[in-house]
């Protein structure tokens, strides 16, 4: 993990004629309601801001919900570059996925209920922007935390962890929650004003929202226990198969998005489907089929197929049986599927393999 092994060499603190220059903050957005009133915060007390949103191949935002027909009725949006719309400030998206992987593989920490492995995260995070607001002349560092809000990452206890360990120091400040805390280098300095800041704790959202309304804010991404995928049990258990399947605790970016898409079933330790669900994952796995061995009934309507693996012909029919089971062939004697790999094409005729009979232990 970066954070923590690498020594940050603290600046001279800043002392502006704050009469003539704008103290300048790097907020971190997710696109959740949080960091938007943070950033808020800080932009009414006259503080110029500008937002900063961590790509790692693990958010929710902005893939499955535009690829889903159940999610139909969600905007069609990247939440953090909406946030900083609405806010009229600008936003860095920045690429971090090779780096996050020590995150994700060896957390200093350890996980939370599945794989994620929060307390690390938000230290690398905070790094990261440490790291931005240095290199570009900005002041302070500024995240829509608060006190009690995450089990793992936002305790009283682990916040000075985050902030000691990403070398921000008292560089660092919780808008939503600065009045419960000691108090920071922007505070001292007259940058903001603490009686300005807030006193939010726990796990309701109430404060929010009611802060939301005060700003006249009324639409705002709804809270769903994180935007990362990571938290997922079934996402988690994809990913621990992954890694048991090739003998090694790695990925690169195809693998992870596409844990996110489709049904995943595993009827041997040496290979693995994939399976379109609706029309919009067919279209995604389309992206693939180059990669993979993949297949696509001919005979009925049904889903796209890709196949990760080596297998022998019993396996192959193996694959198409159970994709026949999940397409509207169904009940049919014969499905007829369209069979490539290595740009050949063949025809496959099988009989679709009975639901019943089905292992649990098959189906990811």
């Amino acid at each position: 993990m970066v954070c923590g092994k690498v020594e940050v060499t603290r600046s001279v603190v800043r002392k502006p004629d704050r009469m003539n220059e704008q103290p300048k903050a790097v907020a971190l957005i997710s696109g959740g309601l949080d960091s938007m009133l943070a950033a808020r915060t800080m932009l009414d007390q006259g503080v110029h801001v500008e937002g900063i949103n961590f790509f790692t191949g693990f958010c929710v935002e902005g893939h499955t919900h535009a690829i889903r027909k159940r999610d139909k009725a969600r905007p069609k949006r990247n939440n953090a570059l909406w946030v900083a719309e609405q806010l009229g400030i600008k936003l860095h998206i920045v690429d971090v996925i090779e780096q996050y992987k020590d995150v994700v593989l060896n957390p200093k920490h350890g996980y939370g209920a599945n794989l994620n492995p929060c307390l690390d995260c938000k230290g690398f995070m905070v790094h990261k922007a440490e790291e931005w607001r240095a290199q570009h002349g900005f002041d302070f560092i500024v995240t829509g935390e608060v006190i009690g809000q995450r089990p793992m990452s936002q305790r009283r206890d682990t916040m000075p962890v985050v902030a000691q360990e990403s070398g921000a120091g008292d560089r660092l400040l919780r808008p939503l929650c600065a009045q419960l805390l000691p108090e920071t280098l922007p505070e001292r300095e007259g940058w903001v004003d603490r009686t300005r800041l807030h006193n939010f704790s726990g796990r309701s959202r109430k404060p929010q929202i009611q802060l939301a309304g005060q700003f006249g804010i009324d639409d705002y991404a709804q809270p769903a226990g994180g935007c990362c995928f990571l938290t997922d049990q079934a996402y988690a258990e994809k990913l621990h198969d992954l890694w048991a399947a090739r003998g090694e605790r790695d990925y690169e970016l195809d693998d992870i998005m596409l844990l996110k898409v489709g049904r995943h079933l595993r009827p041997r330790p040496h290979f693995k489907i994939i399976m379109g669900r609706e029309e919009g994952e067919n279209r995604f796995l389309e992206g693939y089929r180059k990669q993979f061995m993949s297949m696509v009934p001919i005979s009925h309507p049904g889903p796209l197929v890709l196949i990760d693996g080596e297998l022998s012909d019993d396996d192959i029919e193996l694959a198409a049986r159970l994709a026949a089971r999940y397409s509207q062939g169904r009940d049919a004697e014969r499905v007829t599927f369209e069979l490539t790999r290595q740009g050949r094409s063949r025809e496959l005729d099988v009989t679709p393999y009975p639901a019943n009979d089905i292992p649990r232990e098959w189906i990811l």
